[in-house]
């Protein structure tokens, strides 16, 4: 576990990137739909509520991306980040089930962001 505490800025500087990702929902929310969800929604409710999202989202990416540079605050960073993703990834597997088969990378990646983080948490507080 050593190894995550090395190299958590390098860790959360990826996790950031790859999370921005998601301000292609602000752009083109319905794209975005399309290609997370196999979905697609025509409501202009629902294009604002996705493109949203995709701003929330993205700030949690930036988020990730200052806690790795900005130590004072990596685990402020590290633990908001965290629950936003668990919350995420529970709220789709309880009511997104219907949407695996398009959203499992997207699972996938923040099952294993918890993970590393969480394991980060843990062996920052041994190390002190």
């Amino acid at each position: 576990m050593s190894i995550i505490v090395k190299n958590i800025k390098w860790i959360m500087l990826f996790a950031g990137v790859v999370t921005c990702t998601t301000f292609f929902a602000v752009i083109n929310p319905q794209d975005a739909l399309l290609n997370m969800f196999g979905s697609n929604l025509e409501e202009p409710l629902a294009n604002l509520i996705t493109r949203s999202w995709g701003f929330l989202i993205f700030i949690m990416g930036a988020l990730l991306i200052f806690g790795a540079f900005i130590t004072e605050f990596r685990m402020f960073c590290i633990i908001t980040v965290g629950i936003s993703k668990l919350g995420f990834l529970f709220l789709s597997l309880i009511y997104g089930l219907n949407f695996i088969g398009t959203l499992w990378i997207t699972l996938l990646f923040d099952s294993l962001v918890i993970l590393i983080l969480g394991l980060y948490i843990i062996s920052s507080k041994k190390l002190r």
